[in-house]
């Protein structure tokens, strides 16, 4: 949002119907996005939260309360221009998914990752049709080519704005499993983050906690529910 006036100048945020969906004004002007496209919620409740979003905003103008907006930015100006791209790049973890690689050792973590991952690989294979393959190592193994394009095909069913909020979960995860399993209310958001850090976990418990990187996992995970909270909104119709 770089540009943008950076005091506020305006008493009142409101929305507005419009072509495709709802528009917000800040004292009956609407909001554009960066790129000066109008900005268009798909759905009354998230042009709700993000009106309430700018209606709260300080004096000062702090881009980092306005994540719904900014994902809505994103929405417009990147992902429905570049929506093929986007969606290569989201489905591409399919062929590296996080779920497939597994430990070799110790016999307690290979225990775990296969607790935790296998019965989402399962759900997706029965979900989609695509049944990935785990391994043992980091060494590449190909996936099955009709299972990736099963996955891929998931992935271009979305909307540009669903897009949005599912590359986001994808990327925060390195998992396009998982990332379809918070899109699809596999389990609560935070049991598939906690399923995407189950290496990490472990390697704190042998360890201890590295306070840096904790705080650069809690900034991840706050990301990654909000992509969910942002999710739910968009195809909020009630």
């Amino acid at each position: 949002m770089t540009g943008w006036a950076k005091k506020r100048f305006w008493k009142e945020a409101t929305i507005c119907d419009q072509e495709g969906g709802f528009g917000v004004q800040l004292d009956g002007r609407l909001v554009k996005t960066p790129a000066k496209r109008t900005l268009l919620a798909p759905t009354e409740a998230c042009a709700v939260a993000i009106a309430q979003e700018w209606q709260d905003q300080p004096e000062e103008i702090d881009p980092s309360l306005m994540p719904l907006t900014r994902a809505v930015n994103a929405a417009i100006d990147k992902v429905a221009t570049q929506f093929d791209e986007v969606a290569d790049l989201t489905a591409a973890y399919g062929e590296t998914d996080l779920l497939c690689y597994r430990a070799t050792s110790p016999a307690e973590l290979i225990a775990r990752q296969a607790e935790g991952w296998d019965p989402v690989l399962d759900w997706a294979a029965t979900q989609f049709g695509a049944r990935l393959k785990p391994t043992a190592g980091i060494m590449h193994i190909a996936q099955d080519a009709a299972a990736l394009d099963a996955l891929r095909g998931e992935v271009l069913a979305k909307s540009h704005y669903e897009l949005t909020a599912l590359h986001e979960m994808v990327a925060l995860t390195g998992s396009l499993i998982l990332g379809l399993a918070a899109f699809h209310d596999f389990a609560p958001v935070t049991t598939i983050w906690d399923l995407s850090r189950i290496d990490e976990a472990w390697q704190e418990e042998q360890w201890g906690p590295d306070e840096e990187a904790q705080k650069i996992t809690q900034r991840k995970l706050a990301d990654f529910i909000q992509a969910k909270s942002f999710q739910n909104l968009i195809q909020r119709t009630g």
